[in-house]
């Protein structure tokens, strides 16, 4: 998929939201746009310090800028952070080093990460007791199927959505099945009403996620929509646990 076949700002905009997504390996993604990991490097830092306009073409700088490489540095801690808010600076390291880009010693990533609260116990919205809990709605949504059960000469499937932070419930549901295309049908009425999640959290199963590893459809639409999609560890309910605590509240 070279950048050449489309508009050159489409593909550096679906390129980053897709190396934005929990568990995106960069390295795979350059291929398959096309592009080497210095490149799409320099788009995800651009990104995370700028956003969309980050994205644009801008005139040739000259090579040594005194505010550069510290800034560099920064805007890839900051994407490194956003995945593995619970890494310390020495584990950040040693994986932004695996994914390709060359870092700074120990000490100055460090530094950094503390100066701009990117350390364990220092970002805001994760408590010091390990209880997670956005600090604000719209951060994270949680969804899953509620079972099925007989109804109505079908089956019944409760589709149920949680936002993290309030523990309102901003979708409960009858589906006659959990496809895709009925999954979308509700998300876009909850949409219209309540406005865009920042990140979506979702279990292993159909049609959320693909045990290949692979995006599914539902996935990329919600990708190409900004929404960051993460899934629960497999065997981990604790993950969606305030999902889990309401669907027990709507079984009792």
């Amino acid at each position: 998929m070279p950048w050449d076949a489309r508009d050159t700002m489409s593909l550096r905009t679906e390129f980053v939201l897709f190396a934005s997504q929990d568990g995106a390996n960069i390295r795979s993604l350059c291929r398959r746009f096309g592009i080497s990991p210095a490149t799409g490097y320099k788009w995800l830092q651009r990104w995370a310090v700028e956003g969309e306009p980050g994205l644009q073409d801008r005139p040739r700088t000259p090579h040594h800028s005194p505010n550069r490489s510290s800034d560099d540095v920064t805007a890839l801690l900051r994407m490194a952070h956003e995945r593995h808010e619970r890494w310390g600076a020495r584990k950040i390291k040693r994986w932004l080093e695996d994914q390709g880009h060359r870092m700074p010693a120990f000490s100055t990533v460090h530094n950094l990460m503390a100066r701009h609260g990117l350390l364990p116990g220092t970002a805001p919205g994760i408590p010091a007791t390990g209880r997670f809990e956005h600090d604000a709605p719209n951060r994270l949504w949680q969804m899953d199927f509620k079972g099925h059960f007989p109804f109505g000469g079908g089956r019944c499937h409760p589709l149920t959505l949680l936002d993290d932070h309030s523990r309102f419930s901003l979708c409960l549901t009858h589906c006659t099945d959990e496809r895709r295309e009925t999954v979308q049908q509700q998300l876009v009425s909850v949409f219209e009403r309540y406005g865009l999640p920042d990140r979506m959290t979702m279990d292993n199963g159909s049609p959320w996620g693909d045990t290949t590893g692979t995006w599914t459809a539902l996935e990329l639409w919600l990708m190409r929509l900004g929404i960051k999609v993460g899934h629960s560890r497999p065997y981990h309910p604790q993950t969606q646990g305030k999902l889990e605590r309401f669907h027990r509240s709507l079984k009792a």
